[in-house]
């Protein structure tokens, strides 16, 4: 049985604009479908995790210093099997939110995994957009994101506040189980391979400092 991280990519939780926490609709019908398919799944919501104000990833602190709250998500990291990472979209890029959340983790929690890329808008364009800019920065992290993706324009005309669908409900599912079924495809494998082959031996993680991504010099 897979279990994912369903990541939500904002933190604002007042109006404007209206309604409040619409990607939270998103997150939920892509939770009710995972767990339908029989998955596992967890919210991960911003607004319950608590950051320092002052940006300090996970792997800058000393094993003994280590913020509880951050401990206890970077172990949910490295025990998921994927991710779904929903987002609306800021200036044709990602939510701010999501990146500084996913940004106080290092790549090897995330790496040898699958993604999924989900966006939104009460617009017309679902975020689109943003999603462009998620593939990049996905791959970054290691959790390579899965070719489908899923776009919803005028978010709270398609969702209900439970993230059950207003209507067309088998058309919307469809069209969100394409994503996802790639998203438990992949998942699936990399879970198998990993029970006959250590990635962690094949690239191993980056442990001291950066310059280690460095090509060698020569001369």
């Amino acid at each position: 049985m897979a279990h994912y991280l369903v990541f939500l990519g904002t933190a604002r939780d007042s109006t404007p604009p209206a309604p409040a926490r619409l990607g939270l609709r998103v997150a939920r019908a892509c939770m009710q479908l995972l767990e339908a398919d029989g998955a596992t799944v967890e919210l991960i919501d911003p607004l319950d995790v608590a950051l320092d104000s002052v940006f300090k990833p996970h792997f800058a602190y000393t094993r003994s210093q280590v913020p509880e709250a951050l401990n206890a998500l970077a172990d949910k990291i490295a025990a998921a099997d994927g991710y779904v990472m929903v987002s609306p979209e800021y200036n044709h890029a990602m939510s701010p939110a999501l990146a500084h959340l996913l940004n106080h983790f290092g790549s090897s929690l995330y790496a040898f995994k699958p993604s999924a890329i989900v966006t939104y808008s009460a617009g017309q364009w679902g975020g689109a957009r943003a999603a462009v800019n998620m593939r990049t920065f996905l791959a970054e992290l290691g959790c390579l994101p899965v070719s489908a993706m899923i776009h919803v324009p005028r978010a709270q005309e398609v969702l209900e506040d439970d993230g059950t669908f207003h209507e067309d409900a088998d058309r919307w599912a469809g069209y969100f189980g394409r994503t996802l079924g790639q998203l438990g495809w992949w998942a699936d494998a990399a879970a198998r391979h990993r029970d006959v082959q250590d990635p962690t031996r094949v690239s191993p993680a980056f442990q001291r400092a950066p310059s280690q991504r460095n090509a060698p010099t020569t001369g």
